[in-house]
């Protein structure tokens, strides 16, 4: 294998929110070609792209956009200004932050769960919503210290929509293996942890109320001197680890740094010092008559989160994917060229084990978009690209993967060939299944199902918006063309969930074939209101219960979603609302 250098990266990447311009501009000051030509968007989507304000421009050719990012961070040495509210100032770093262990219930109750109709039967039965979260705020953590009166006031305004702000955005959702922790990580930088409730147990109905665990800040916005670009503290995966023993331990990254936190509780304090008096200020040894023993006494449960390891300086493009081998030694972080292999007690340096960036970058065509280990083969992965291909590699063979041992491709259909086919044949998420017979991957309009053990074509596929294929010329304007949709298995590997729009997402069950369309949202989860599945009327006569395709809101989508891994409960993230829901007890 070959080490990385981690304080020798160099070179520009494919990122995101540049503009082709300066992308050029830093290309041709550093001597290098540009990499990708860019595609202009047919005449019939160039009407209203003038009048856009944004500074993005896309590349069809690899259904990515371009731009050039710091290959090393150095941290900002004074904060910046920024529009949205912040959570108080944490501690210096390699300090632990210790939080209450309950910071009350970020639910907001809708009385009795609302039955959720299936008709269809998908899931293993119907579900119900049983609570709504809310990610903490600012607002909320202020409150803790004020009266309840005033923490009323505070709560009821949290619960408001038009508060959120863009740092409150979920952008990753996590359970960890026995499903009694949920983790969120959102665009400030912050992990949010959720911990099922242990009388929750006993009853069906209220199996799946969780409440906030803990809460801390996890990733700091940092920027690159060299490049003149900020680096953005979004958390862009979050994947834990087994317990090995009472403390919890997580993975969470950013665009280029990856850190290991442990997470543990502390309910004893040490006192009774010799050299220190109560409030920990030292004494003066002349006044220390007596030798005392310390004792630890009880205290208040709290939590502490503390970074353990800080794994930086190994990428030059963006994370995109990070993932725990089964050996539980190491994990693999990759961004959209490389893929790198670490270990868990080793930070300076990591092996990189695949590297597809071309000696001229004019030649480069695809890059990297997912990637995960095999969950039960420590030597076995994938890794998905831009192109619509995946390929499975075996580290047992070479130290250096970049010559597959699989590679999934299906033939494209000529007829169905157009501008938008590169973009939207983009795989935004590969995941195996959780008896590693199966791959699933998602692209922009489709969920499909690999055979490891065939490779020409997917055994499964199924359409979750095709009612938007008409809509891609306004979908690439509003660059939502460009959105990664993630997916999940549930425990048994026998029904797929995936998001879509207008905070709708899809559930298909592989054994009936049948599939039903769910809405995450706060006006439909009323007390004891049955919530019956969805539908889009795509043309003709609109039926009372459809919406319209033209209705739908792009700006509210499912990006991210979350399986329990042993029970039917699942976790949707709209924007900075977590619904839990659970399939229906009769």
């Amino acid at each position: 294998m070959r080490p990385t250098a981690v304080k020798s990266n160099r070179s520009l990447c494919l990122g995101h929110h540049h503009c082709w311009e300066r992308v050029l501009g830093l290309l041709t000051r550093l001597g290098g070609a540009s990499p990708l030509m860019h595609q202009p968007p047919p005449a019939s989507c160039s009407s209203s792209s003038s009048s856009s304000s944004s500074s993005s421009c896309e590349c069809a050719r690899v259904g990515v956009r371009v731009s050039a990012l710091a290959p090393a961070a150095a941290p900002c040495p004074a904060p910046r200004q920024l529009p949205y509210p912040r959570l108080p100032e944490p501690p210096s770093r390699g300090t632990s932050t210790l939080i209450p262990a309950r910071l009350g219930p970020w639910c907001s109750p809708t009385g009795s769960p609302a039955p959720l109709s299936c008709e269809t039967g998908c899931g293993e039965g119907s579900w119900i919503l049983v609570c709504r979260l809310l990610v903490p705020t600012q607002v909320s953590l202020l409150s803790m210290e004020e009266d309840i009166d005033t923490r009323k006031i505070n709560n009821s305004f949290l619960r408001d929509h038009s508060y959120a702000t863009e740092a409150d955005i979920i952008s990753t959702v996590e359970f960890n293996h026995t499903g009694e922790l949920l983790a969120t990580g959102d665009k400030g930088g912050r992990v949010v942890i959720f911990q099922r409730e242990q009388e929750s147990k006993n009853q069906v109905h209220r199996r799946g109320e969780y409440n906030v665990y803990s809460t801390f800040q996890s990733h700091e916005p940092e920027f690159d001197y060299l490049k003149s670009l900020e680096i953005e503290e979004k958390i862009n995966k979050i994947r834990w680890l087994p317990q090995q023993n009472a403390a919890y331990f997580l993975l969470s990254t950013n665009d280029k740094t990856v850190k290991l936190w442990k997470v543990s509780e502390r309910d004893k304090r040490p006192e009774g010092y010799n050299l220190k008096d109560e409030e920990g200020r030292l004494r003066d040894p002349a006044t220390i008559t007596t030798l005392r023993v310390p004792v630890l006494r009880p205290m208040d449960l709290m939590v502490e989160a503390t970074p353990r390891r800080v794994f930086a300086n190994a990428h030059t493009y963006h994370i995109n994917s990070i993932s725990v081998n089964s050996d539980y030694e190491t994990y693999m972080s990759a961004d959209d060229l490389r893929i790198n292999l670490w270990n868990f007690e080793i930070t300076n340096q990591s092996f990189n084990i695949v590297d597809i960036k071309p000696a001229n970058m004019e030649e480069l065509t695809e890059v990297i978009t997912a990637a995960e280990f095999h969950p039960h083969h420590c030597n076995t992965f994938v890794y998905s690209s831009s192109k619509g291909t995946i390929r499975l590699c075996d580290m047992r063979a070479s130290a250096l993967c970049d010559r597959h041992t699989k590679f999934f491709e299906e033939p494209e259909d000529p007829s169905n060939r157009s501008f938008f086919s590169e973009i939207i044949s983009s795989i935004s998420d590969v995941k195996f299944s959780h008896s590693g017979r199966y791959i699933m991957t998602r692209d922009y309009l489709t969920v499909k199902v690999w055979d490891l053990n065939m490779e020409n074509r997917p055994i499964e596929t199924y359409q979750v918006h095709d009612y938007l294929r008409s809509k891609l010329c306004s979908l690439y304007e509003n660059d939502c063309i460009f959105d990664k949709f993630e997916c999940v298995w549930n425990g048994s590997d026998s029904v797929i969930m995936t998001g879509s729009y207008n905070n709708f997402f899809r559930m298909f069950d592989r054994n009936t074939k049948r599939d039903v369309t769910l809405e995450a949202s706060r006006e439909n989860s009323k007390p004891r209101a049955i919530l019956k599945p969805r539908k889009v009327c795509v043309g003709g006569k609109r039926r009372k219960d459809e919406i319209s395709v033209d209705s739908l809101d792009f700006s509210k989508k499912i990006l991210h979603t979350a399986w329990h891994p042993s029970e039917n409960i699942i976790a949707v993230a709209a924007t900075n609302n977590l619904y839990i829901f659970q399939d229906k007890v009769n």
